[in-house]
């Protein structure tokens, strides 16, 4: 087998496939400062009406030029020739080698915003076809906040078809936004609303069916239509829900959640056939477990994960600021050690 790019290989293994090796990526990595000493924030897009053109898009730039130093396998010097953090240790270290690069920045719901473009056509220019960008897409009810369950839930057995109307509206807004998100360069569509607690999801499996599922449904199947991968996630316990998730007809579900006992070898006997898999990495034991844990979870995913393609490598939600960036490291190091086929 040729030796893939990432992009290729996320793309097999969204399609059910066997890749050369699991790619892996994050929906959100926010520990650049402790692996490369460098920030995402920048206060001047804070001040953007202070500032001119240009001076817009070089803080675009250099964002991009941040995010193609921690998603790709370069180092600080390779982008431009600039020591991006000014430590030589951090500098020369190689970035994360990611297949999907969650390419969001302030602006990112606002495809044609100058940040966005700028930000977007300079990263592209960067990794040209060699990976994917993904960026947030979803529009499905997701858990409310504790201020506001109480009267969604009235309002499911009170106001039904309002819920019902709202629901309508807010997956035609999805997918247009994902419509102009594609023609503004974007692959992957992460599908981010969190259905599921530990216990399982926060409405019956029934209402689910009629509140939720029909229009994310919709959102997948216009986006595939529109050369999008979809990929859906929730974490929690997806299992009472999980057939109707595989029959929205999603590329690849995520997070597969092992904290609410979704078990990877389990998920891909049922339905490994029909859907990707994303994640399973038990995050909990990222930042409280053991080093044995760690590396417990890391190689029990792997194992299972990749057996008959359709797998990408990941955490079961993301490196989430406050994770110790030693733990990370130890399951990139796991993955890389593993992920050939």
């Amino acid at each position: 087998m040729k030796t893939m790019t990432p992009a290729e290989r996320a793309i097999t293994a969204l399609n059910g496939g066997i890749p050369d090796e699991v790619p892996t990526f994050e929906l959100e990595f926010q520990l650049p400062e402790e692996f490369f000493g460098i920030s995402f924030n920048d206060p001047r897009f804070e001040h953007l009406n202070t500032l001119s053109k240009g001076e817009i898009e070089r803080a675009a730039i250099d964002l991009a030029d941040k995010y193609a130093r921690v998603y790709t396998t370069a180092n600080a010097y390779d982008i431009g020739g600039a020591a991006l953090s000014g430590n030589p240790e951090f500098d020369s270290k190689p970035g994360l080698d990611y297949c999907i690069i969650p390419a969001y920045n302030p602006f990112w719901n606002d495809p044609t915003h100058p940040v966005t473009t700028a930000f977007r056509k300079r990263l592209r220019e960067y990794i040209g076809d060699t990976r994917l960008l993904g960026c947030h897409g979803d529009g499905t009810y997701a858990i409310p906040d504790g201020d506001g369950m109480y009267e969604f839930a009235y309002r499911l057995y009170d106001e039904p078809e309002d819920v019902l109307a709202v629901a309508k509206k807010m997956a035609e807004e999805a997918m247009e936004a994902n419509k102009r998100q594609k023609e503004a360069g974007i692959d992957v569509s992460l599908l981010c609303s969190d259905y599921c607690y530990n216990s399982g999801p926060f409405i019956s499996p029934e209402m689910f069916d009629e509140f939720i599922a029909p229009f994310l449904a919709q959102i997948i199947q216009s986006g595939r239509e529109n050369g999008l991968y979809m990929i859906k996630h929730t974490d929690g316990n997806i299992m009472p829900i999980l057939k109707t998730l595989v029959e929205c007809h999603p590329h690849a579900l995520h997070s597969i959640d092992p904290m609410a006992g979704v078990d990877i070898k389990e998920v891909k006997r049922l339905y490994g056939k029909q859907v990707a898999l994303c994640g399973n990495v038990h995050c909990a034991a990222l930042q409280t477990g053991t080093d044995a844990e760690v590396e417990a979870s890391a190689r029990y995913c792997l194992t299972h994960g990749k057996e008959g393609g359709g797998y990408i490598f990941a955490t079961s939600n993301i490196p989430f600021k406050g994770m110790p960036a030693r733990r990370y490291q130890m399951i990139l190091d796991i993955w890389k050690e593993m992920r050939k086929y």
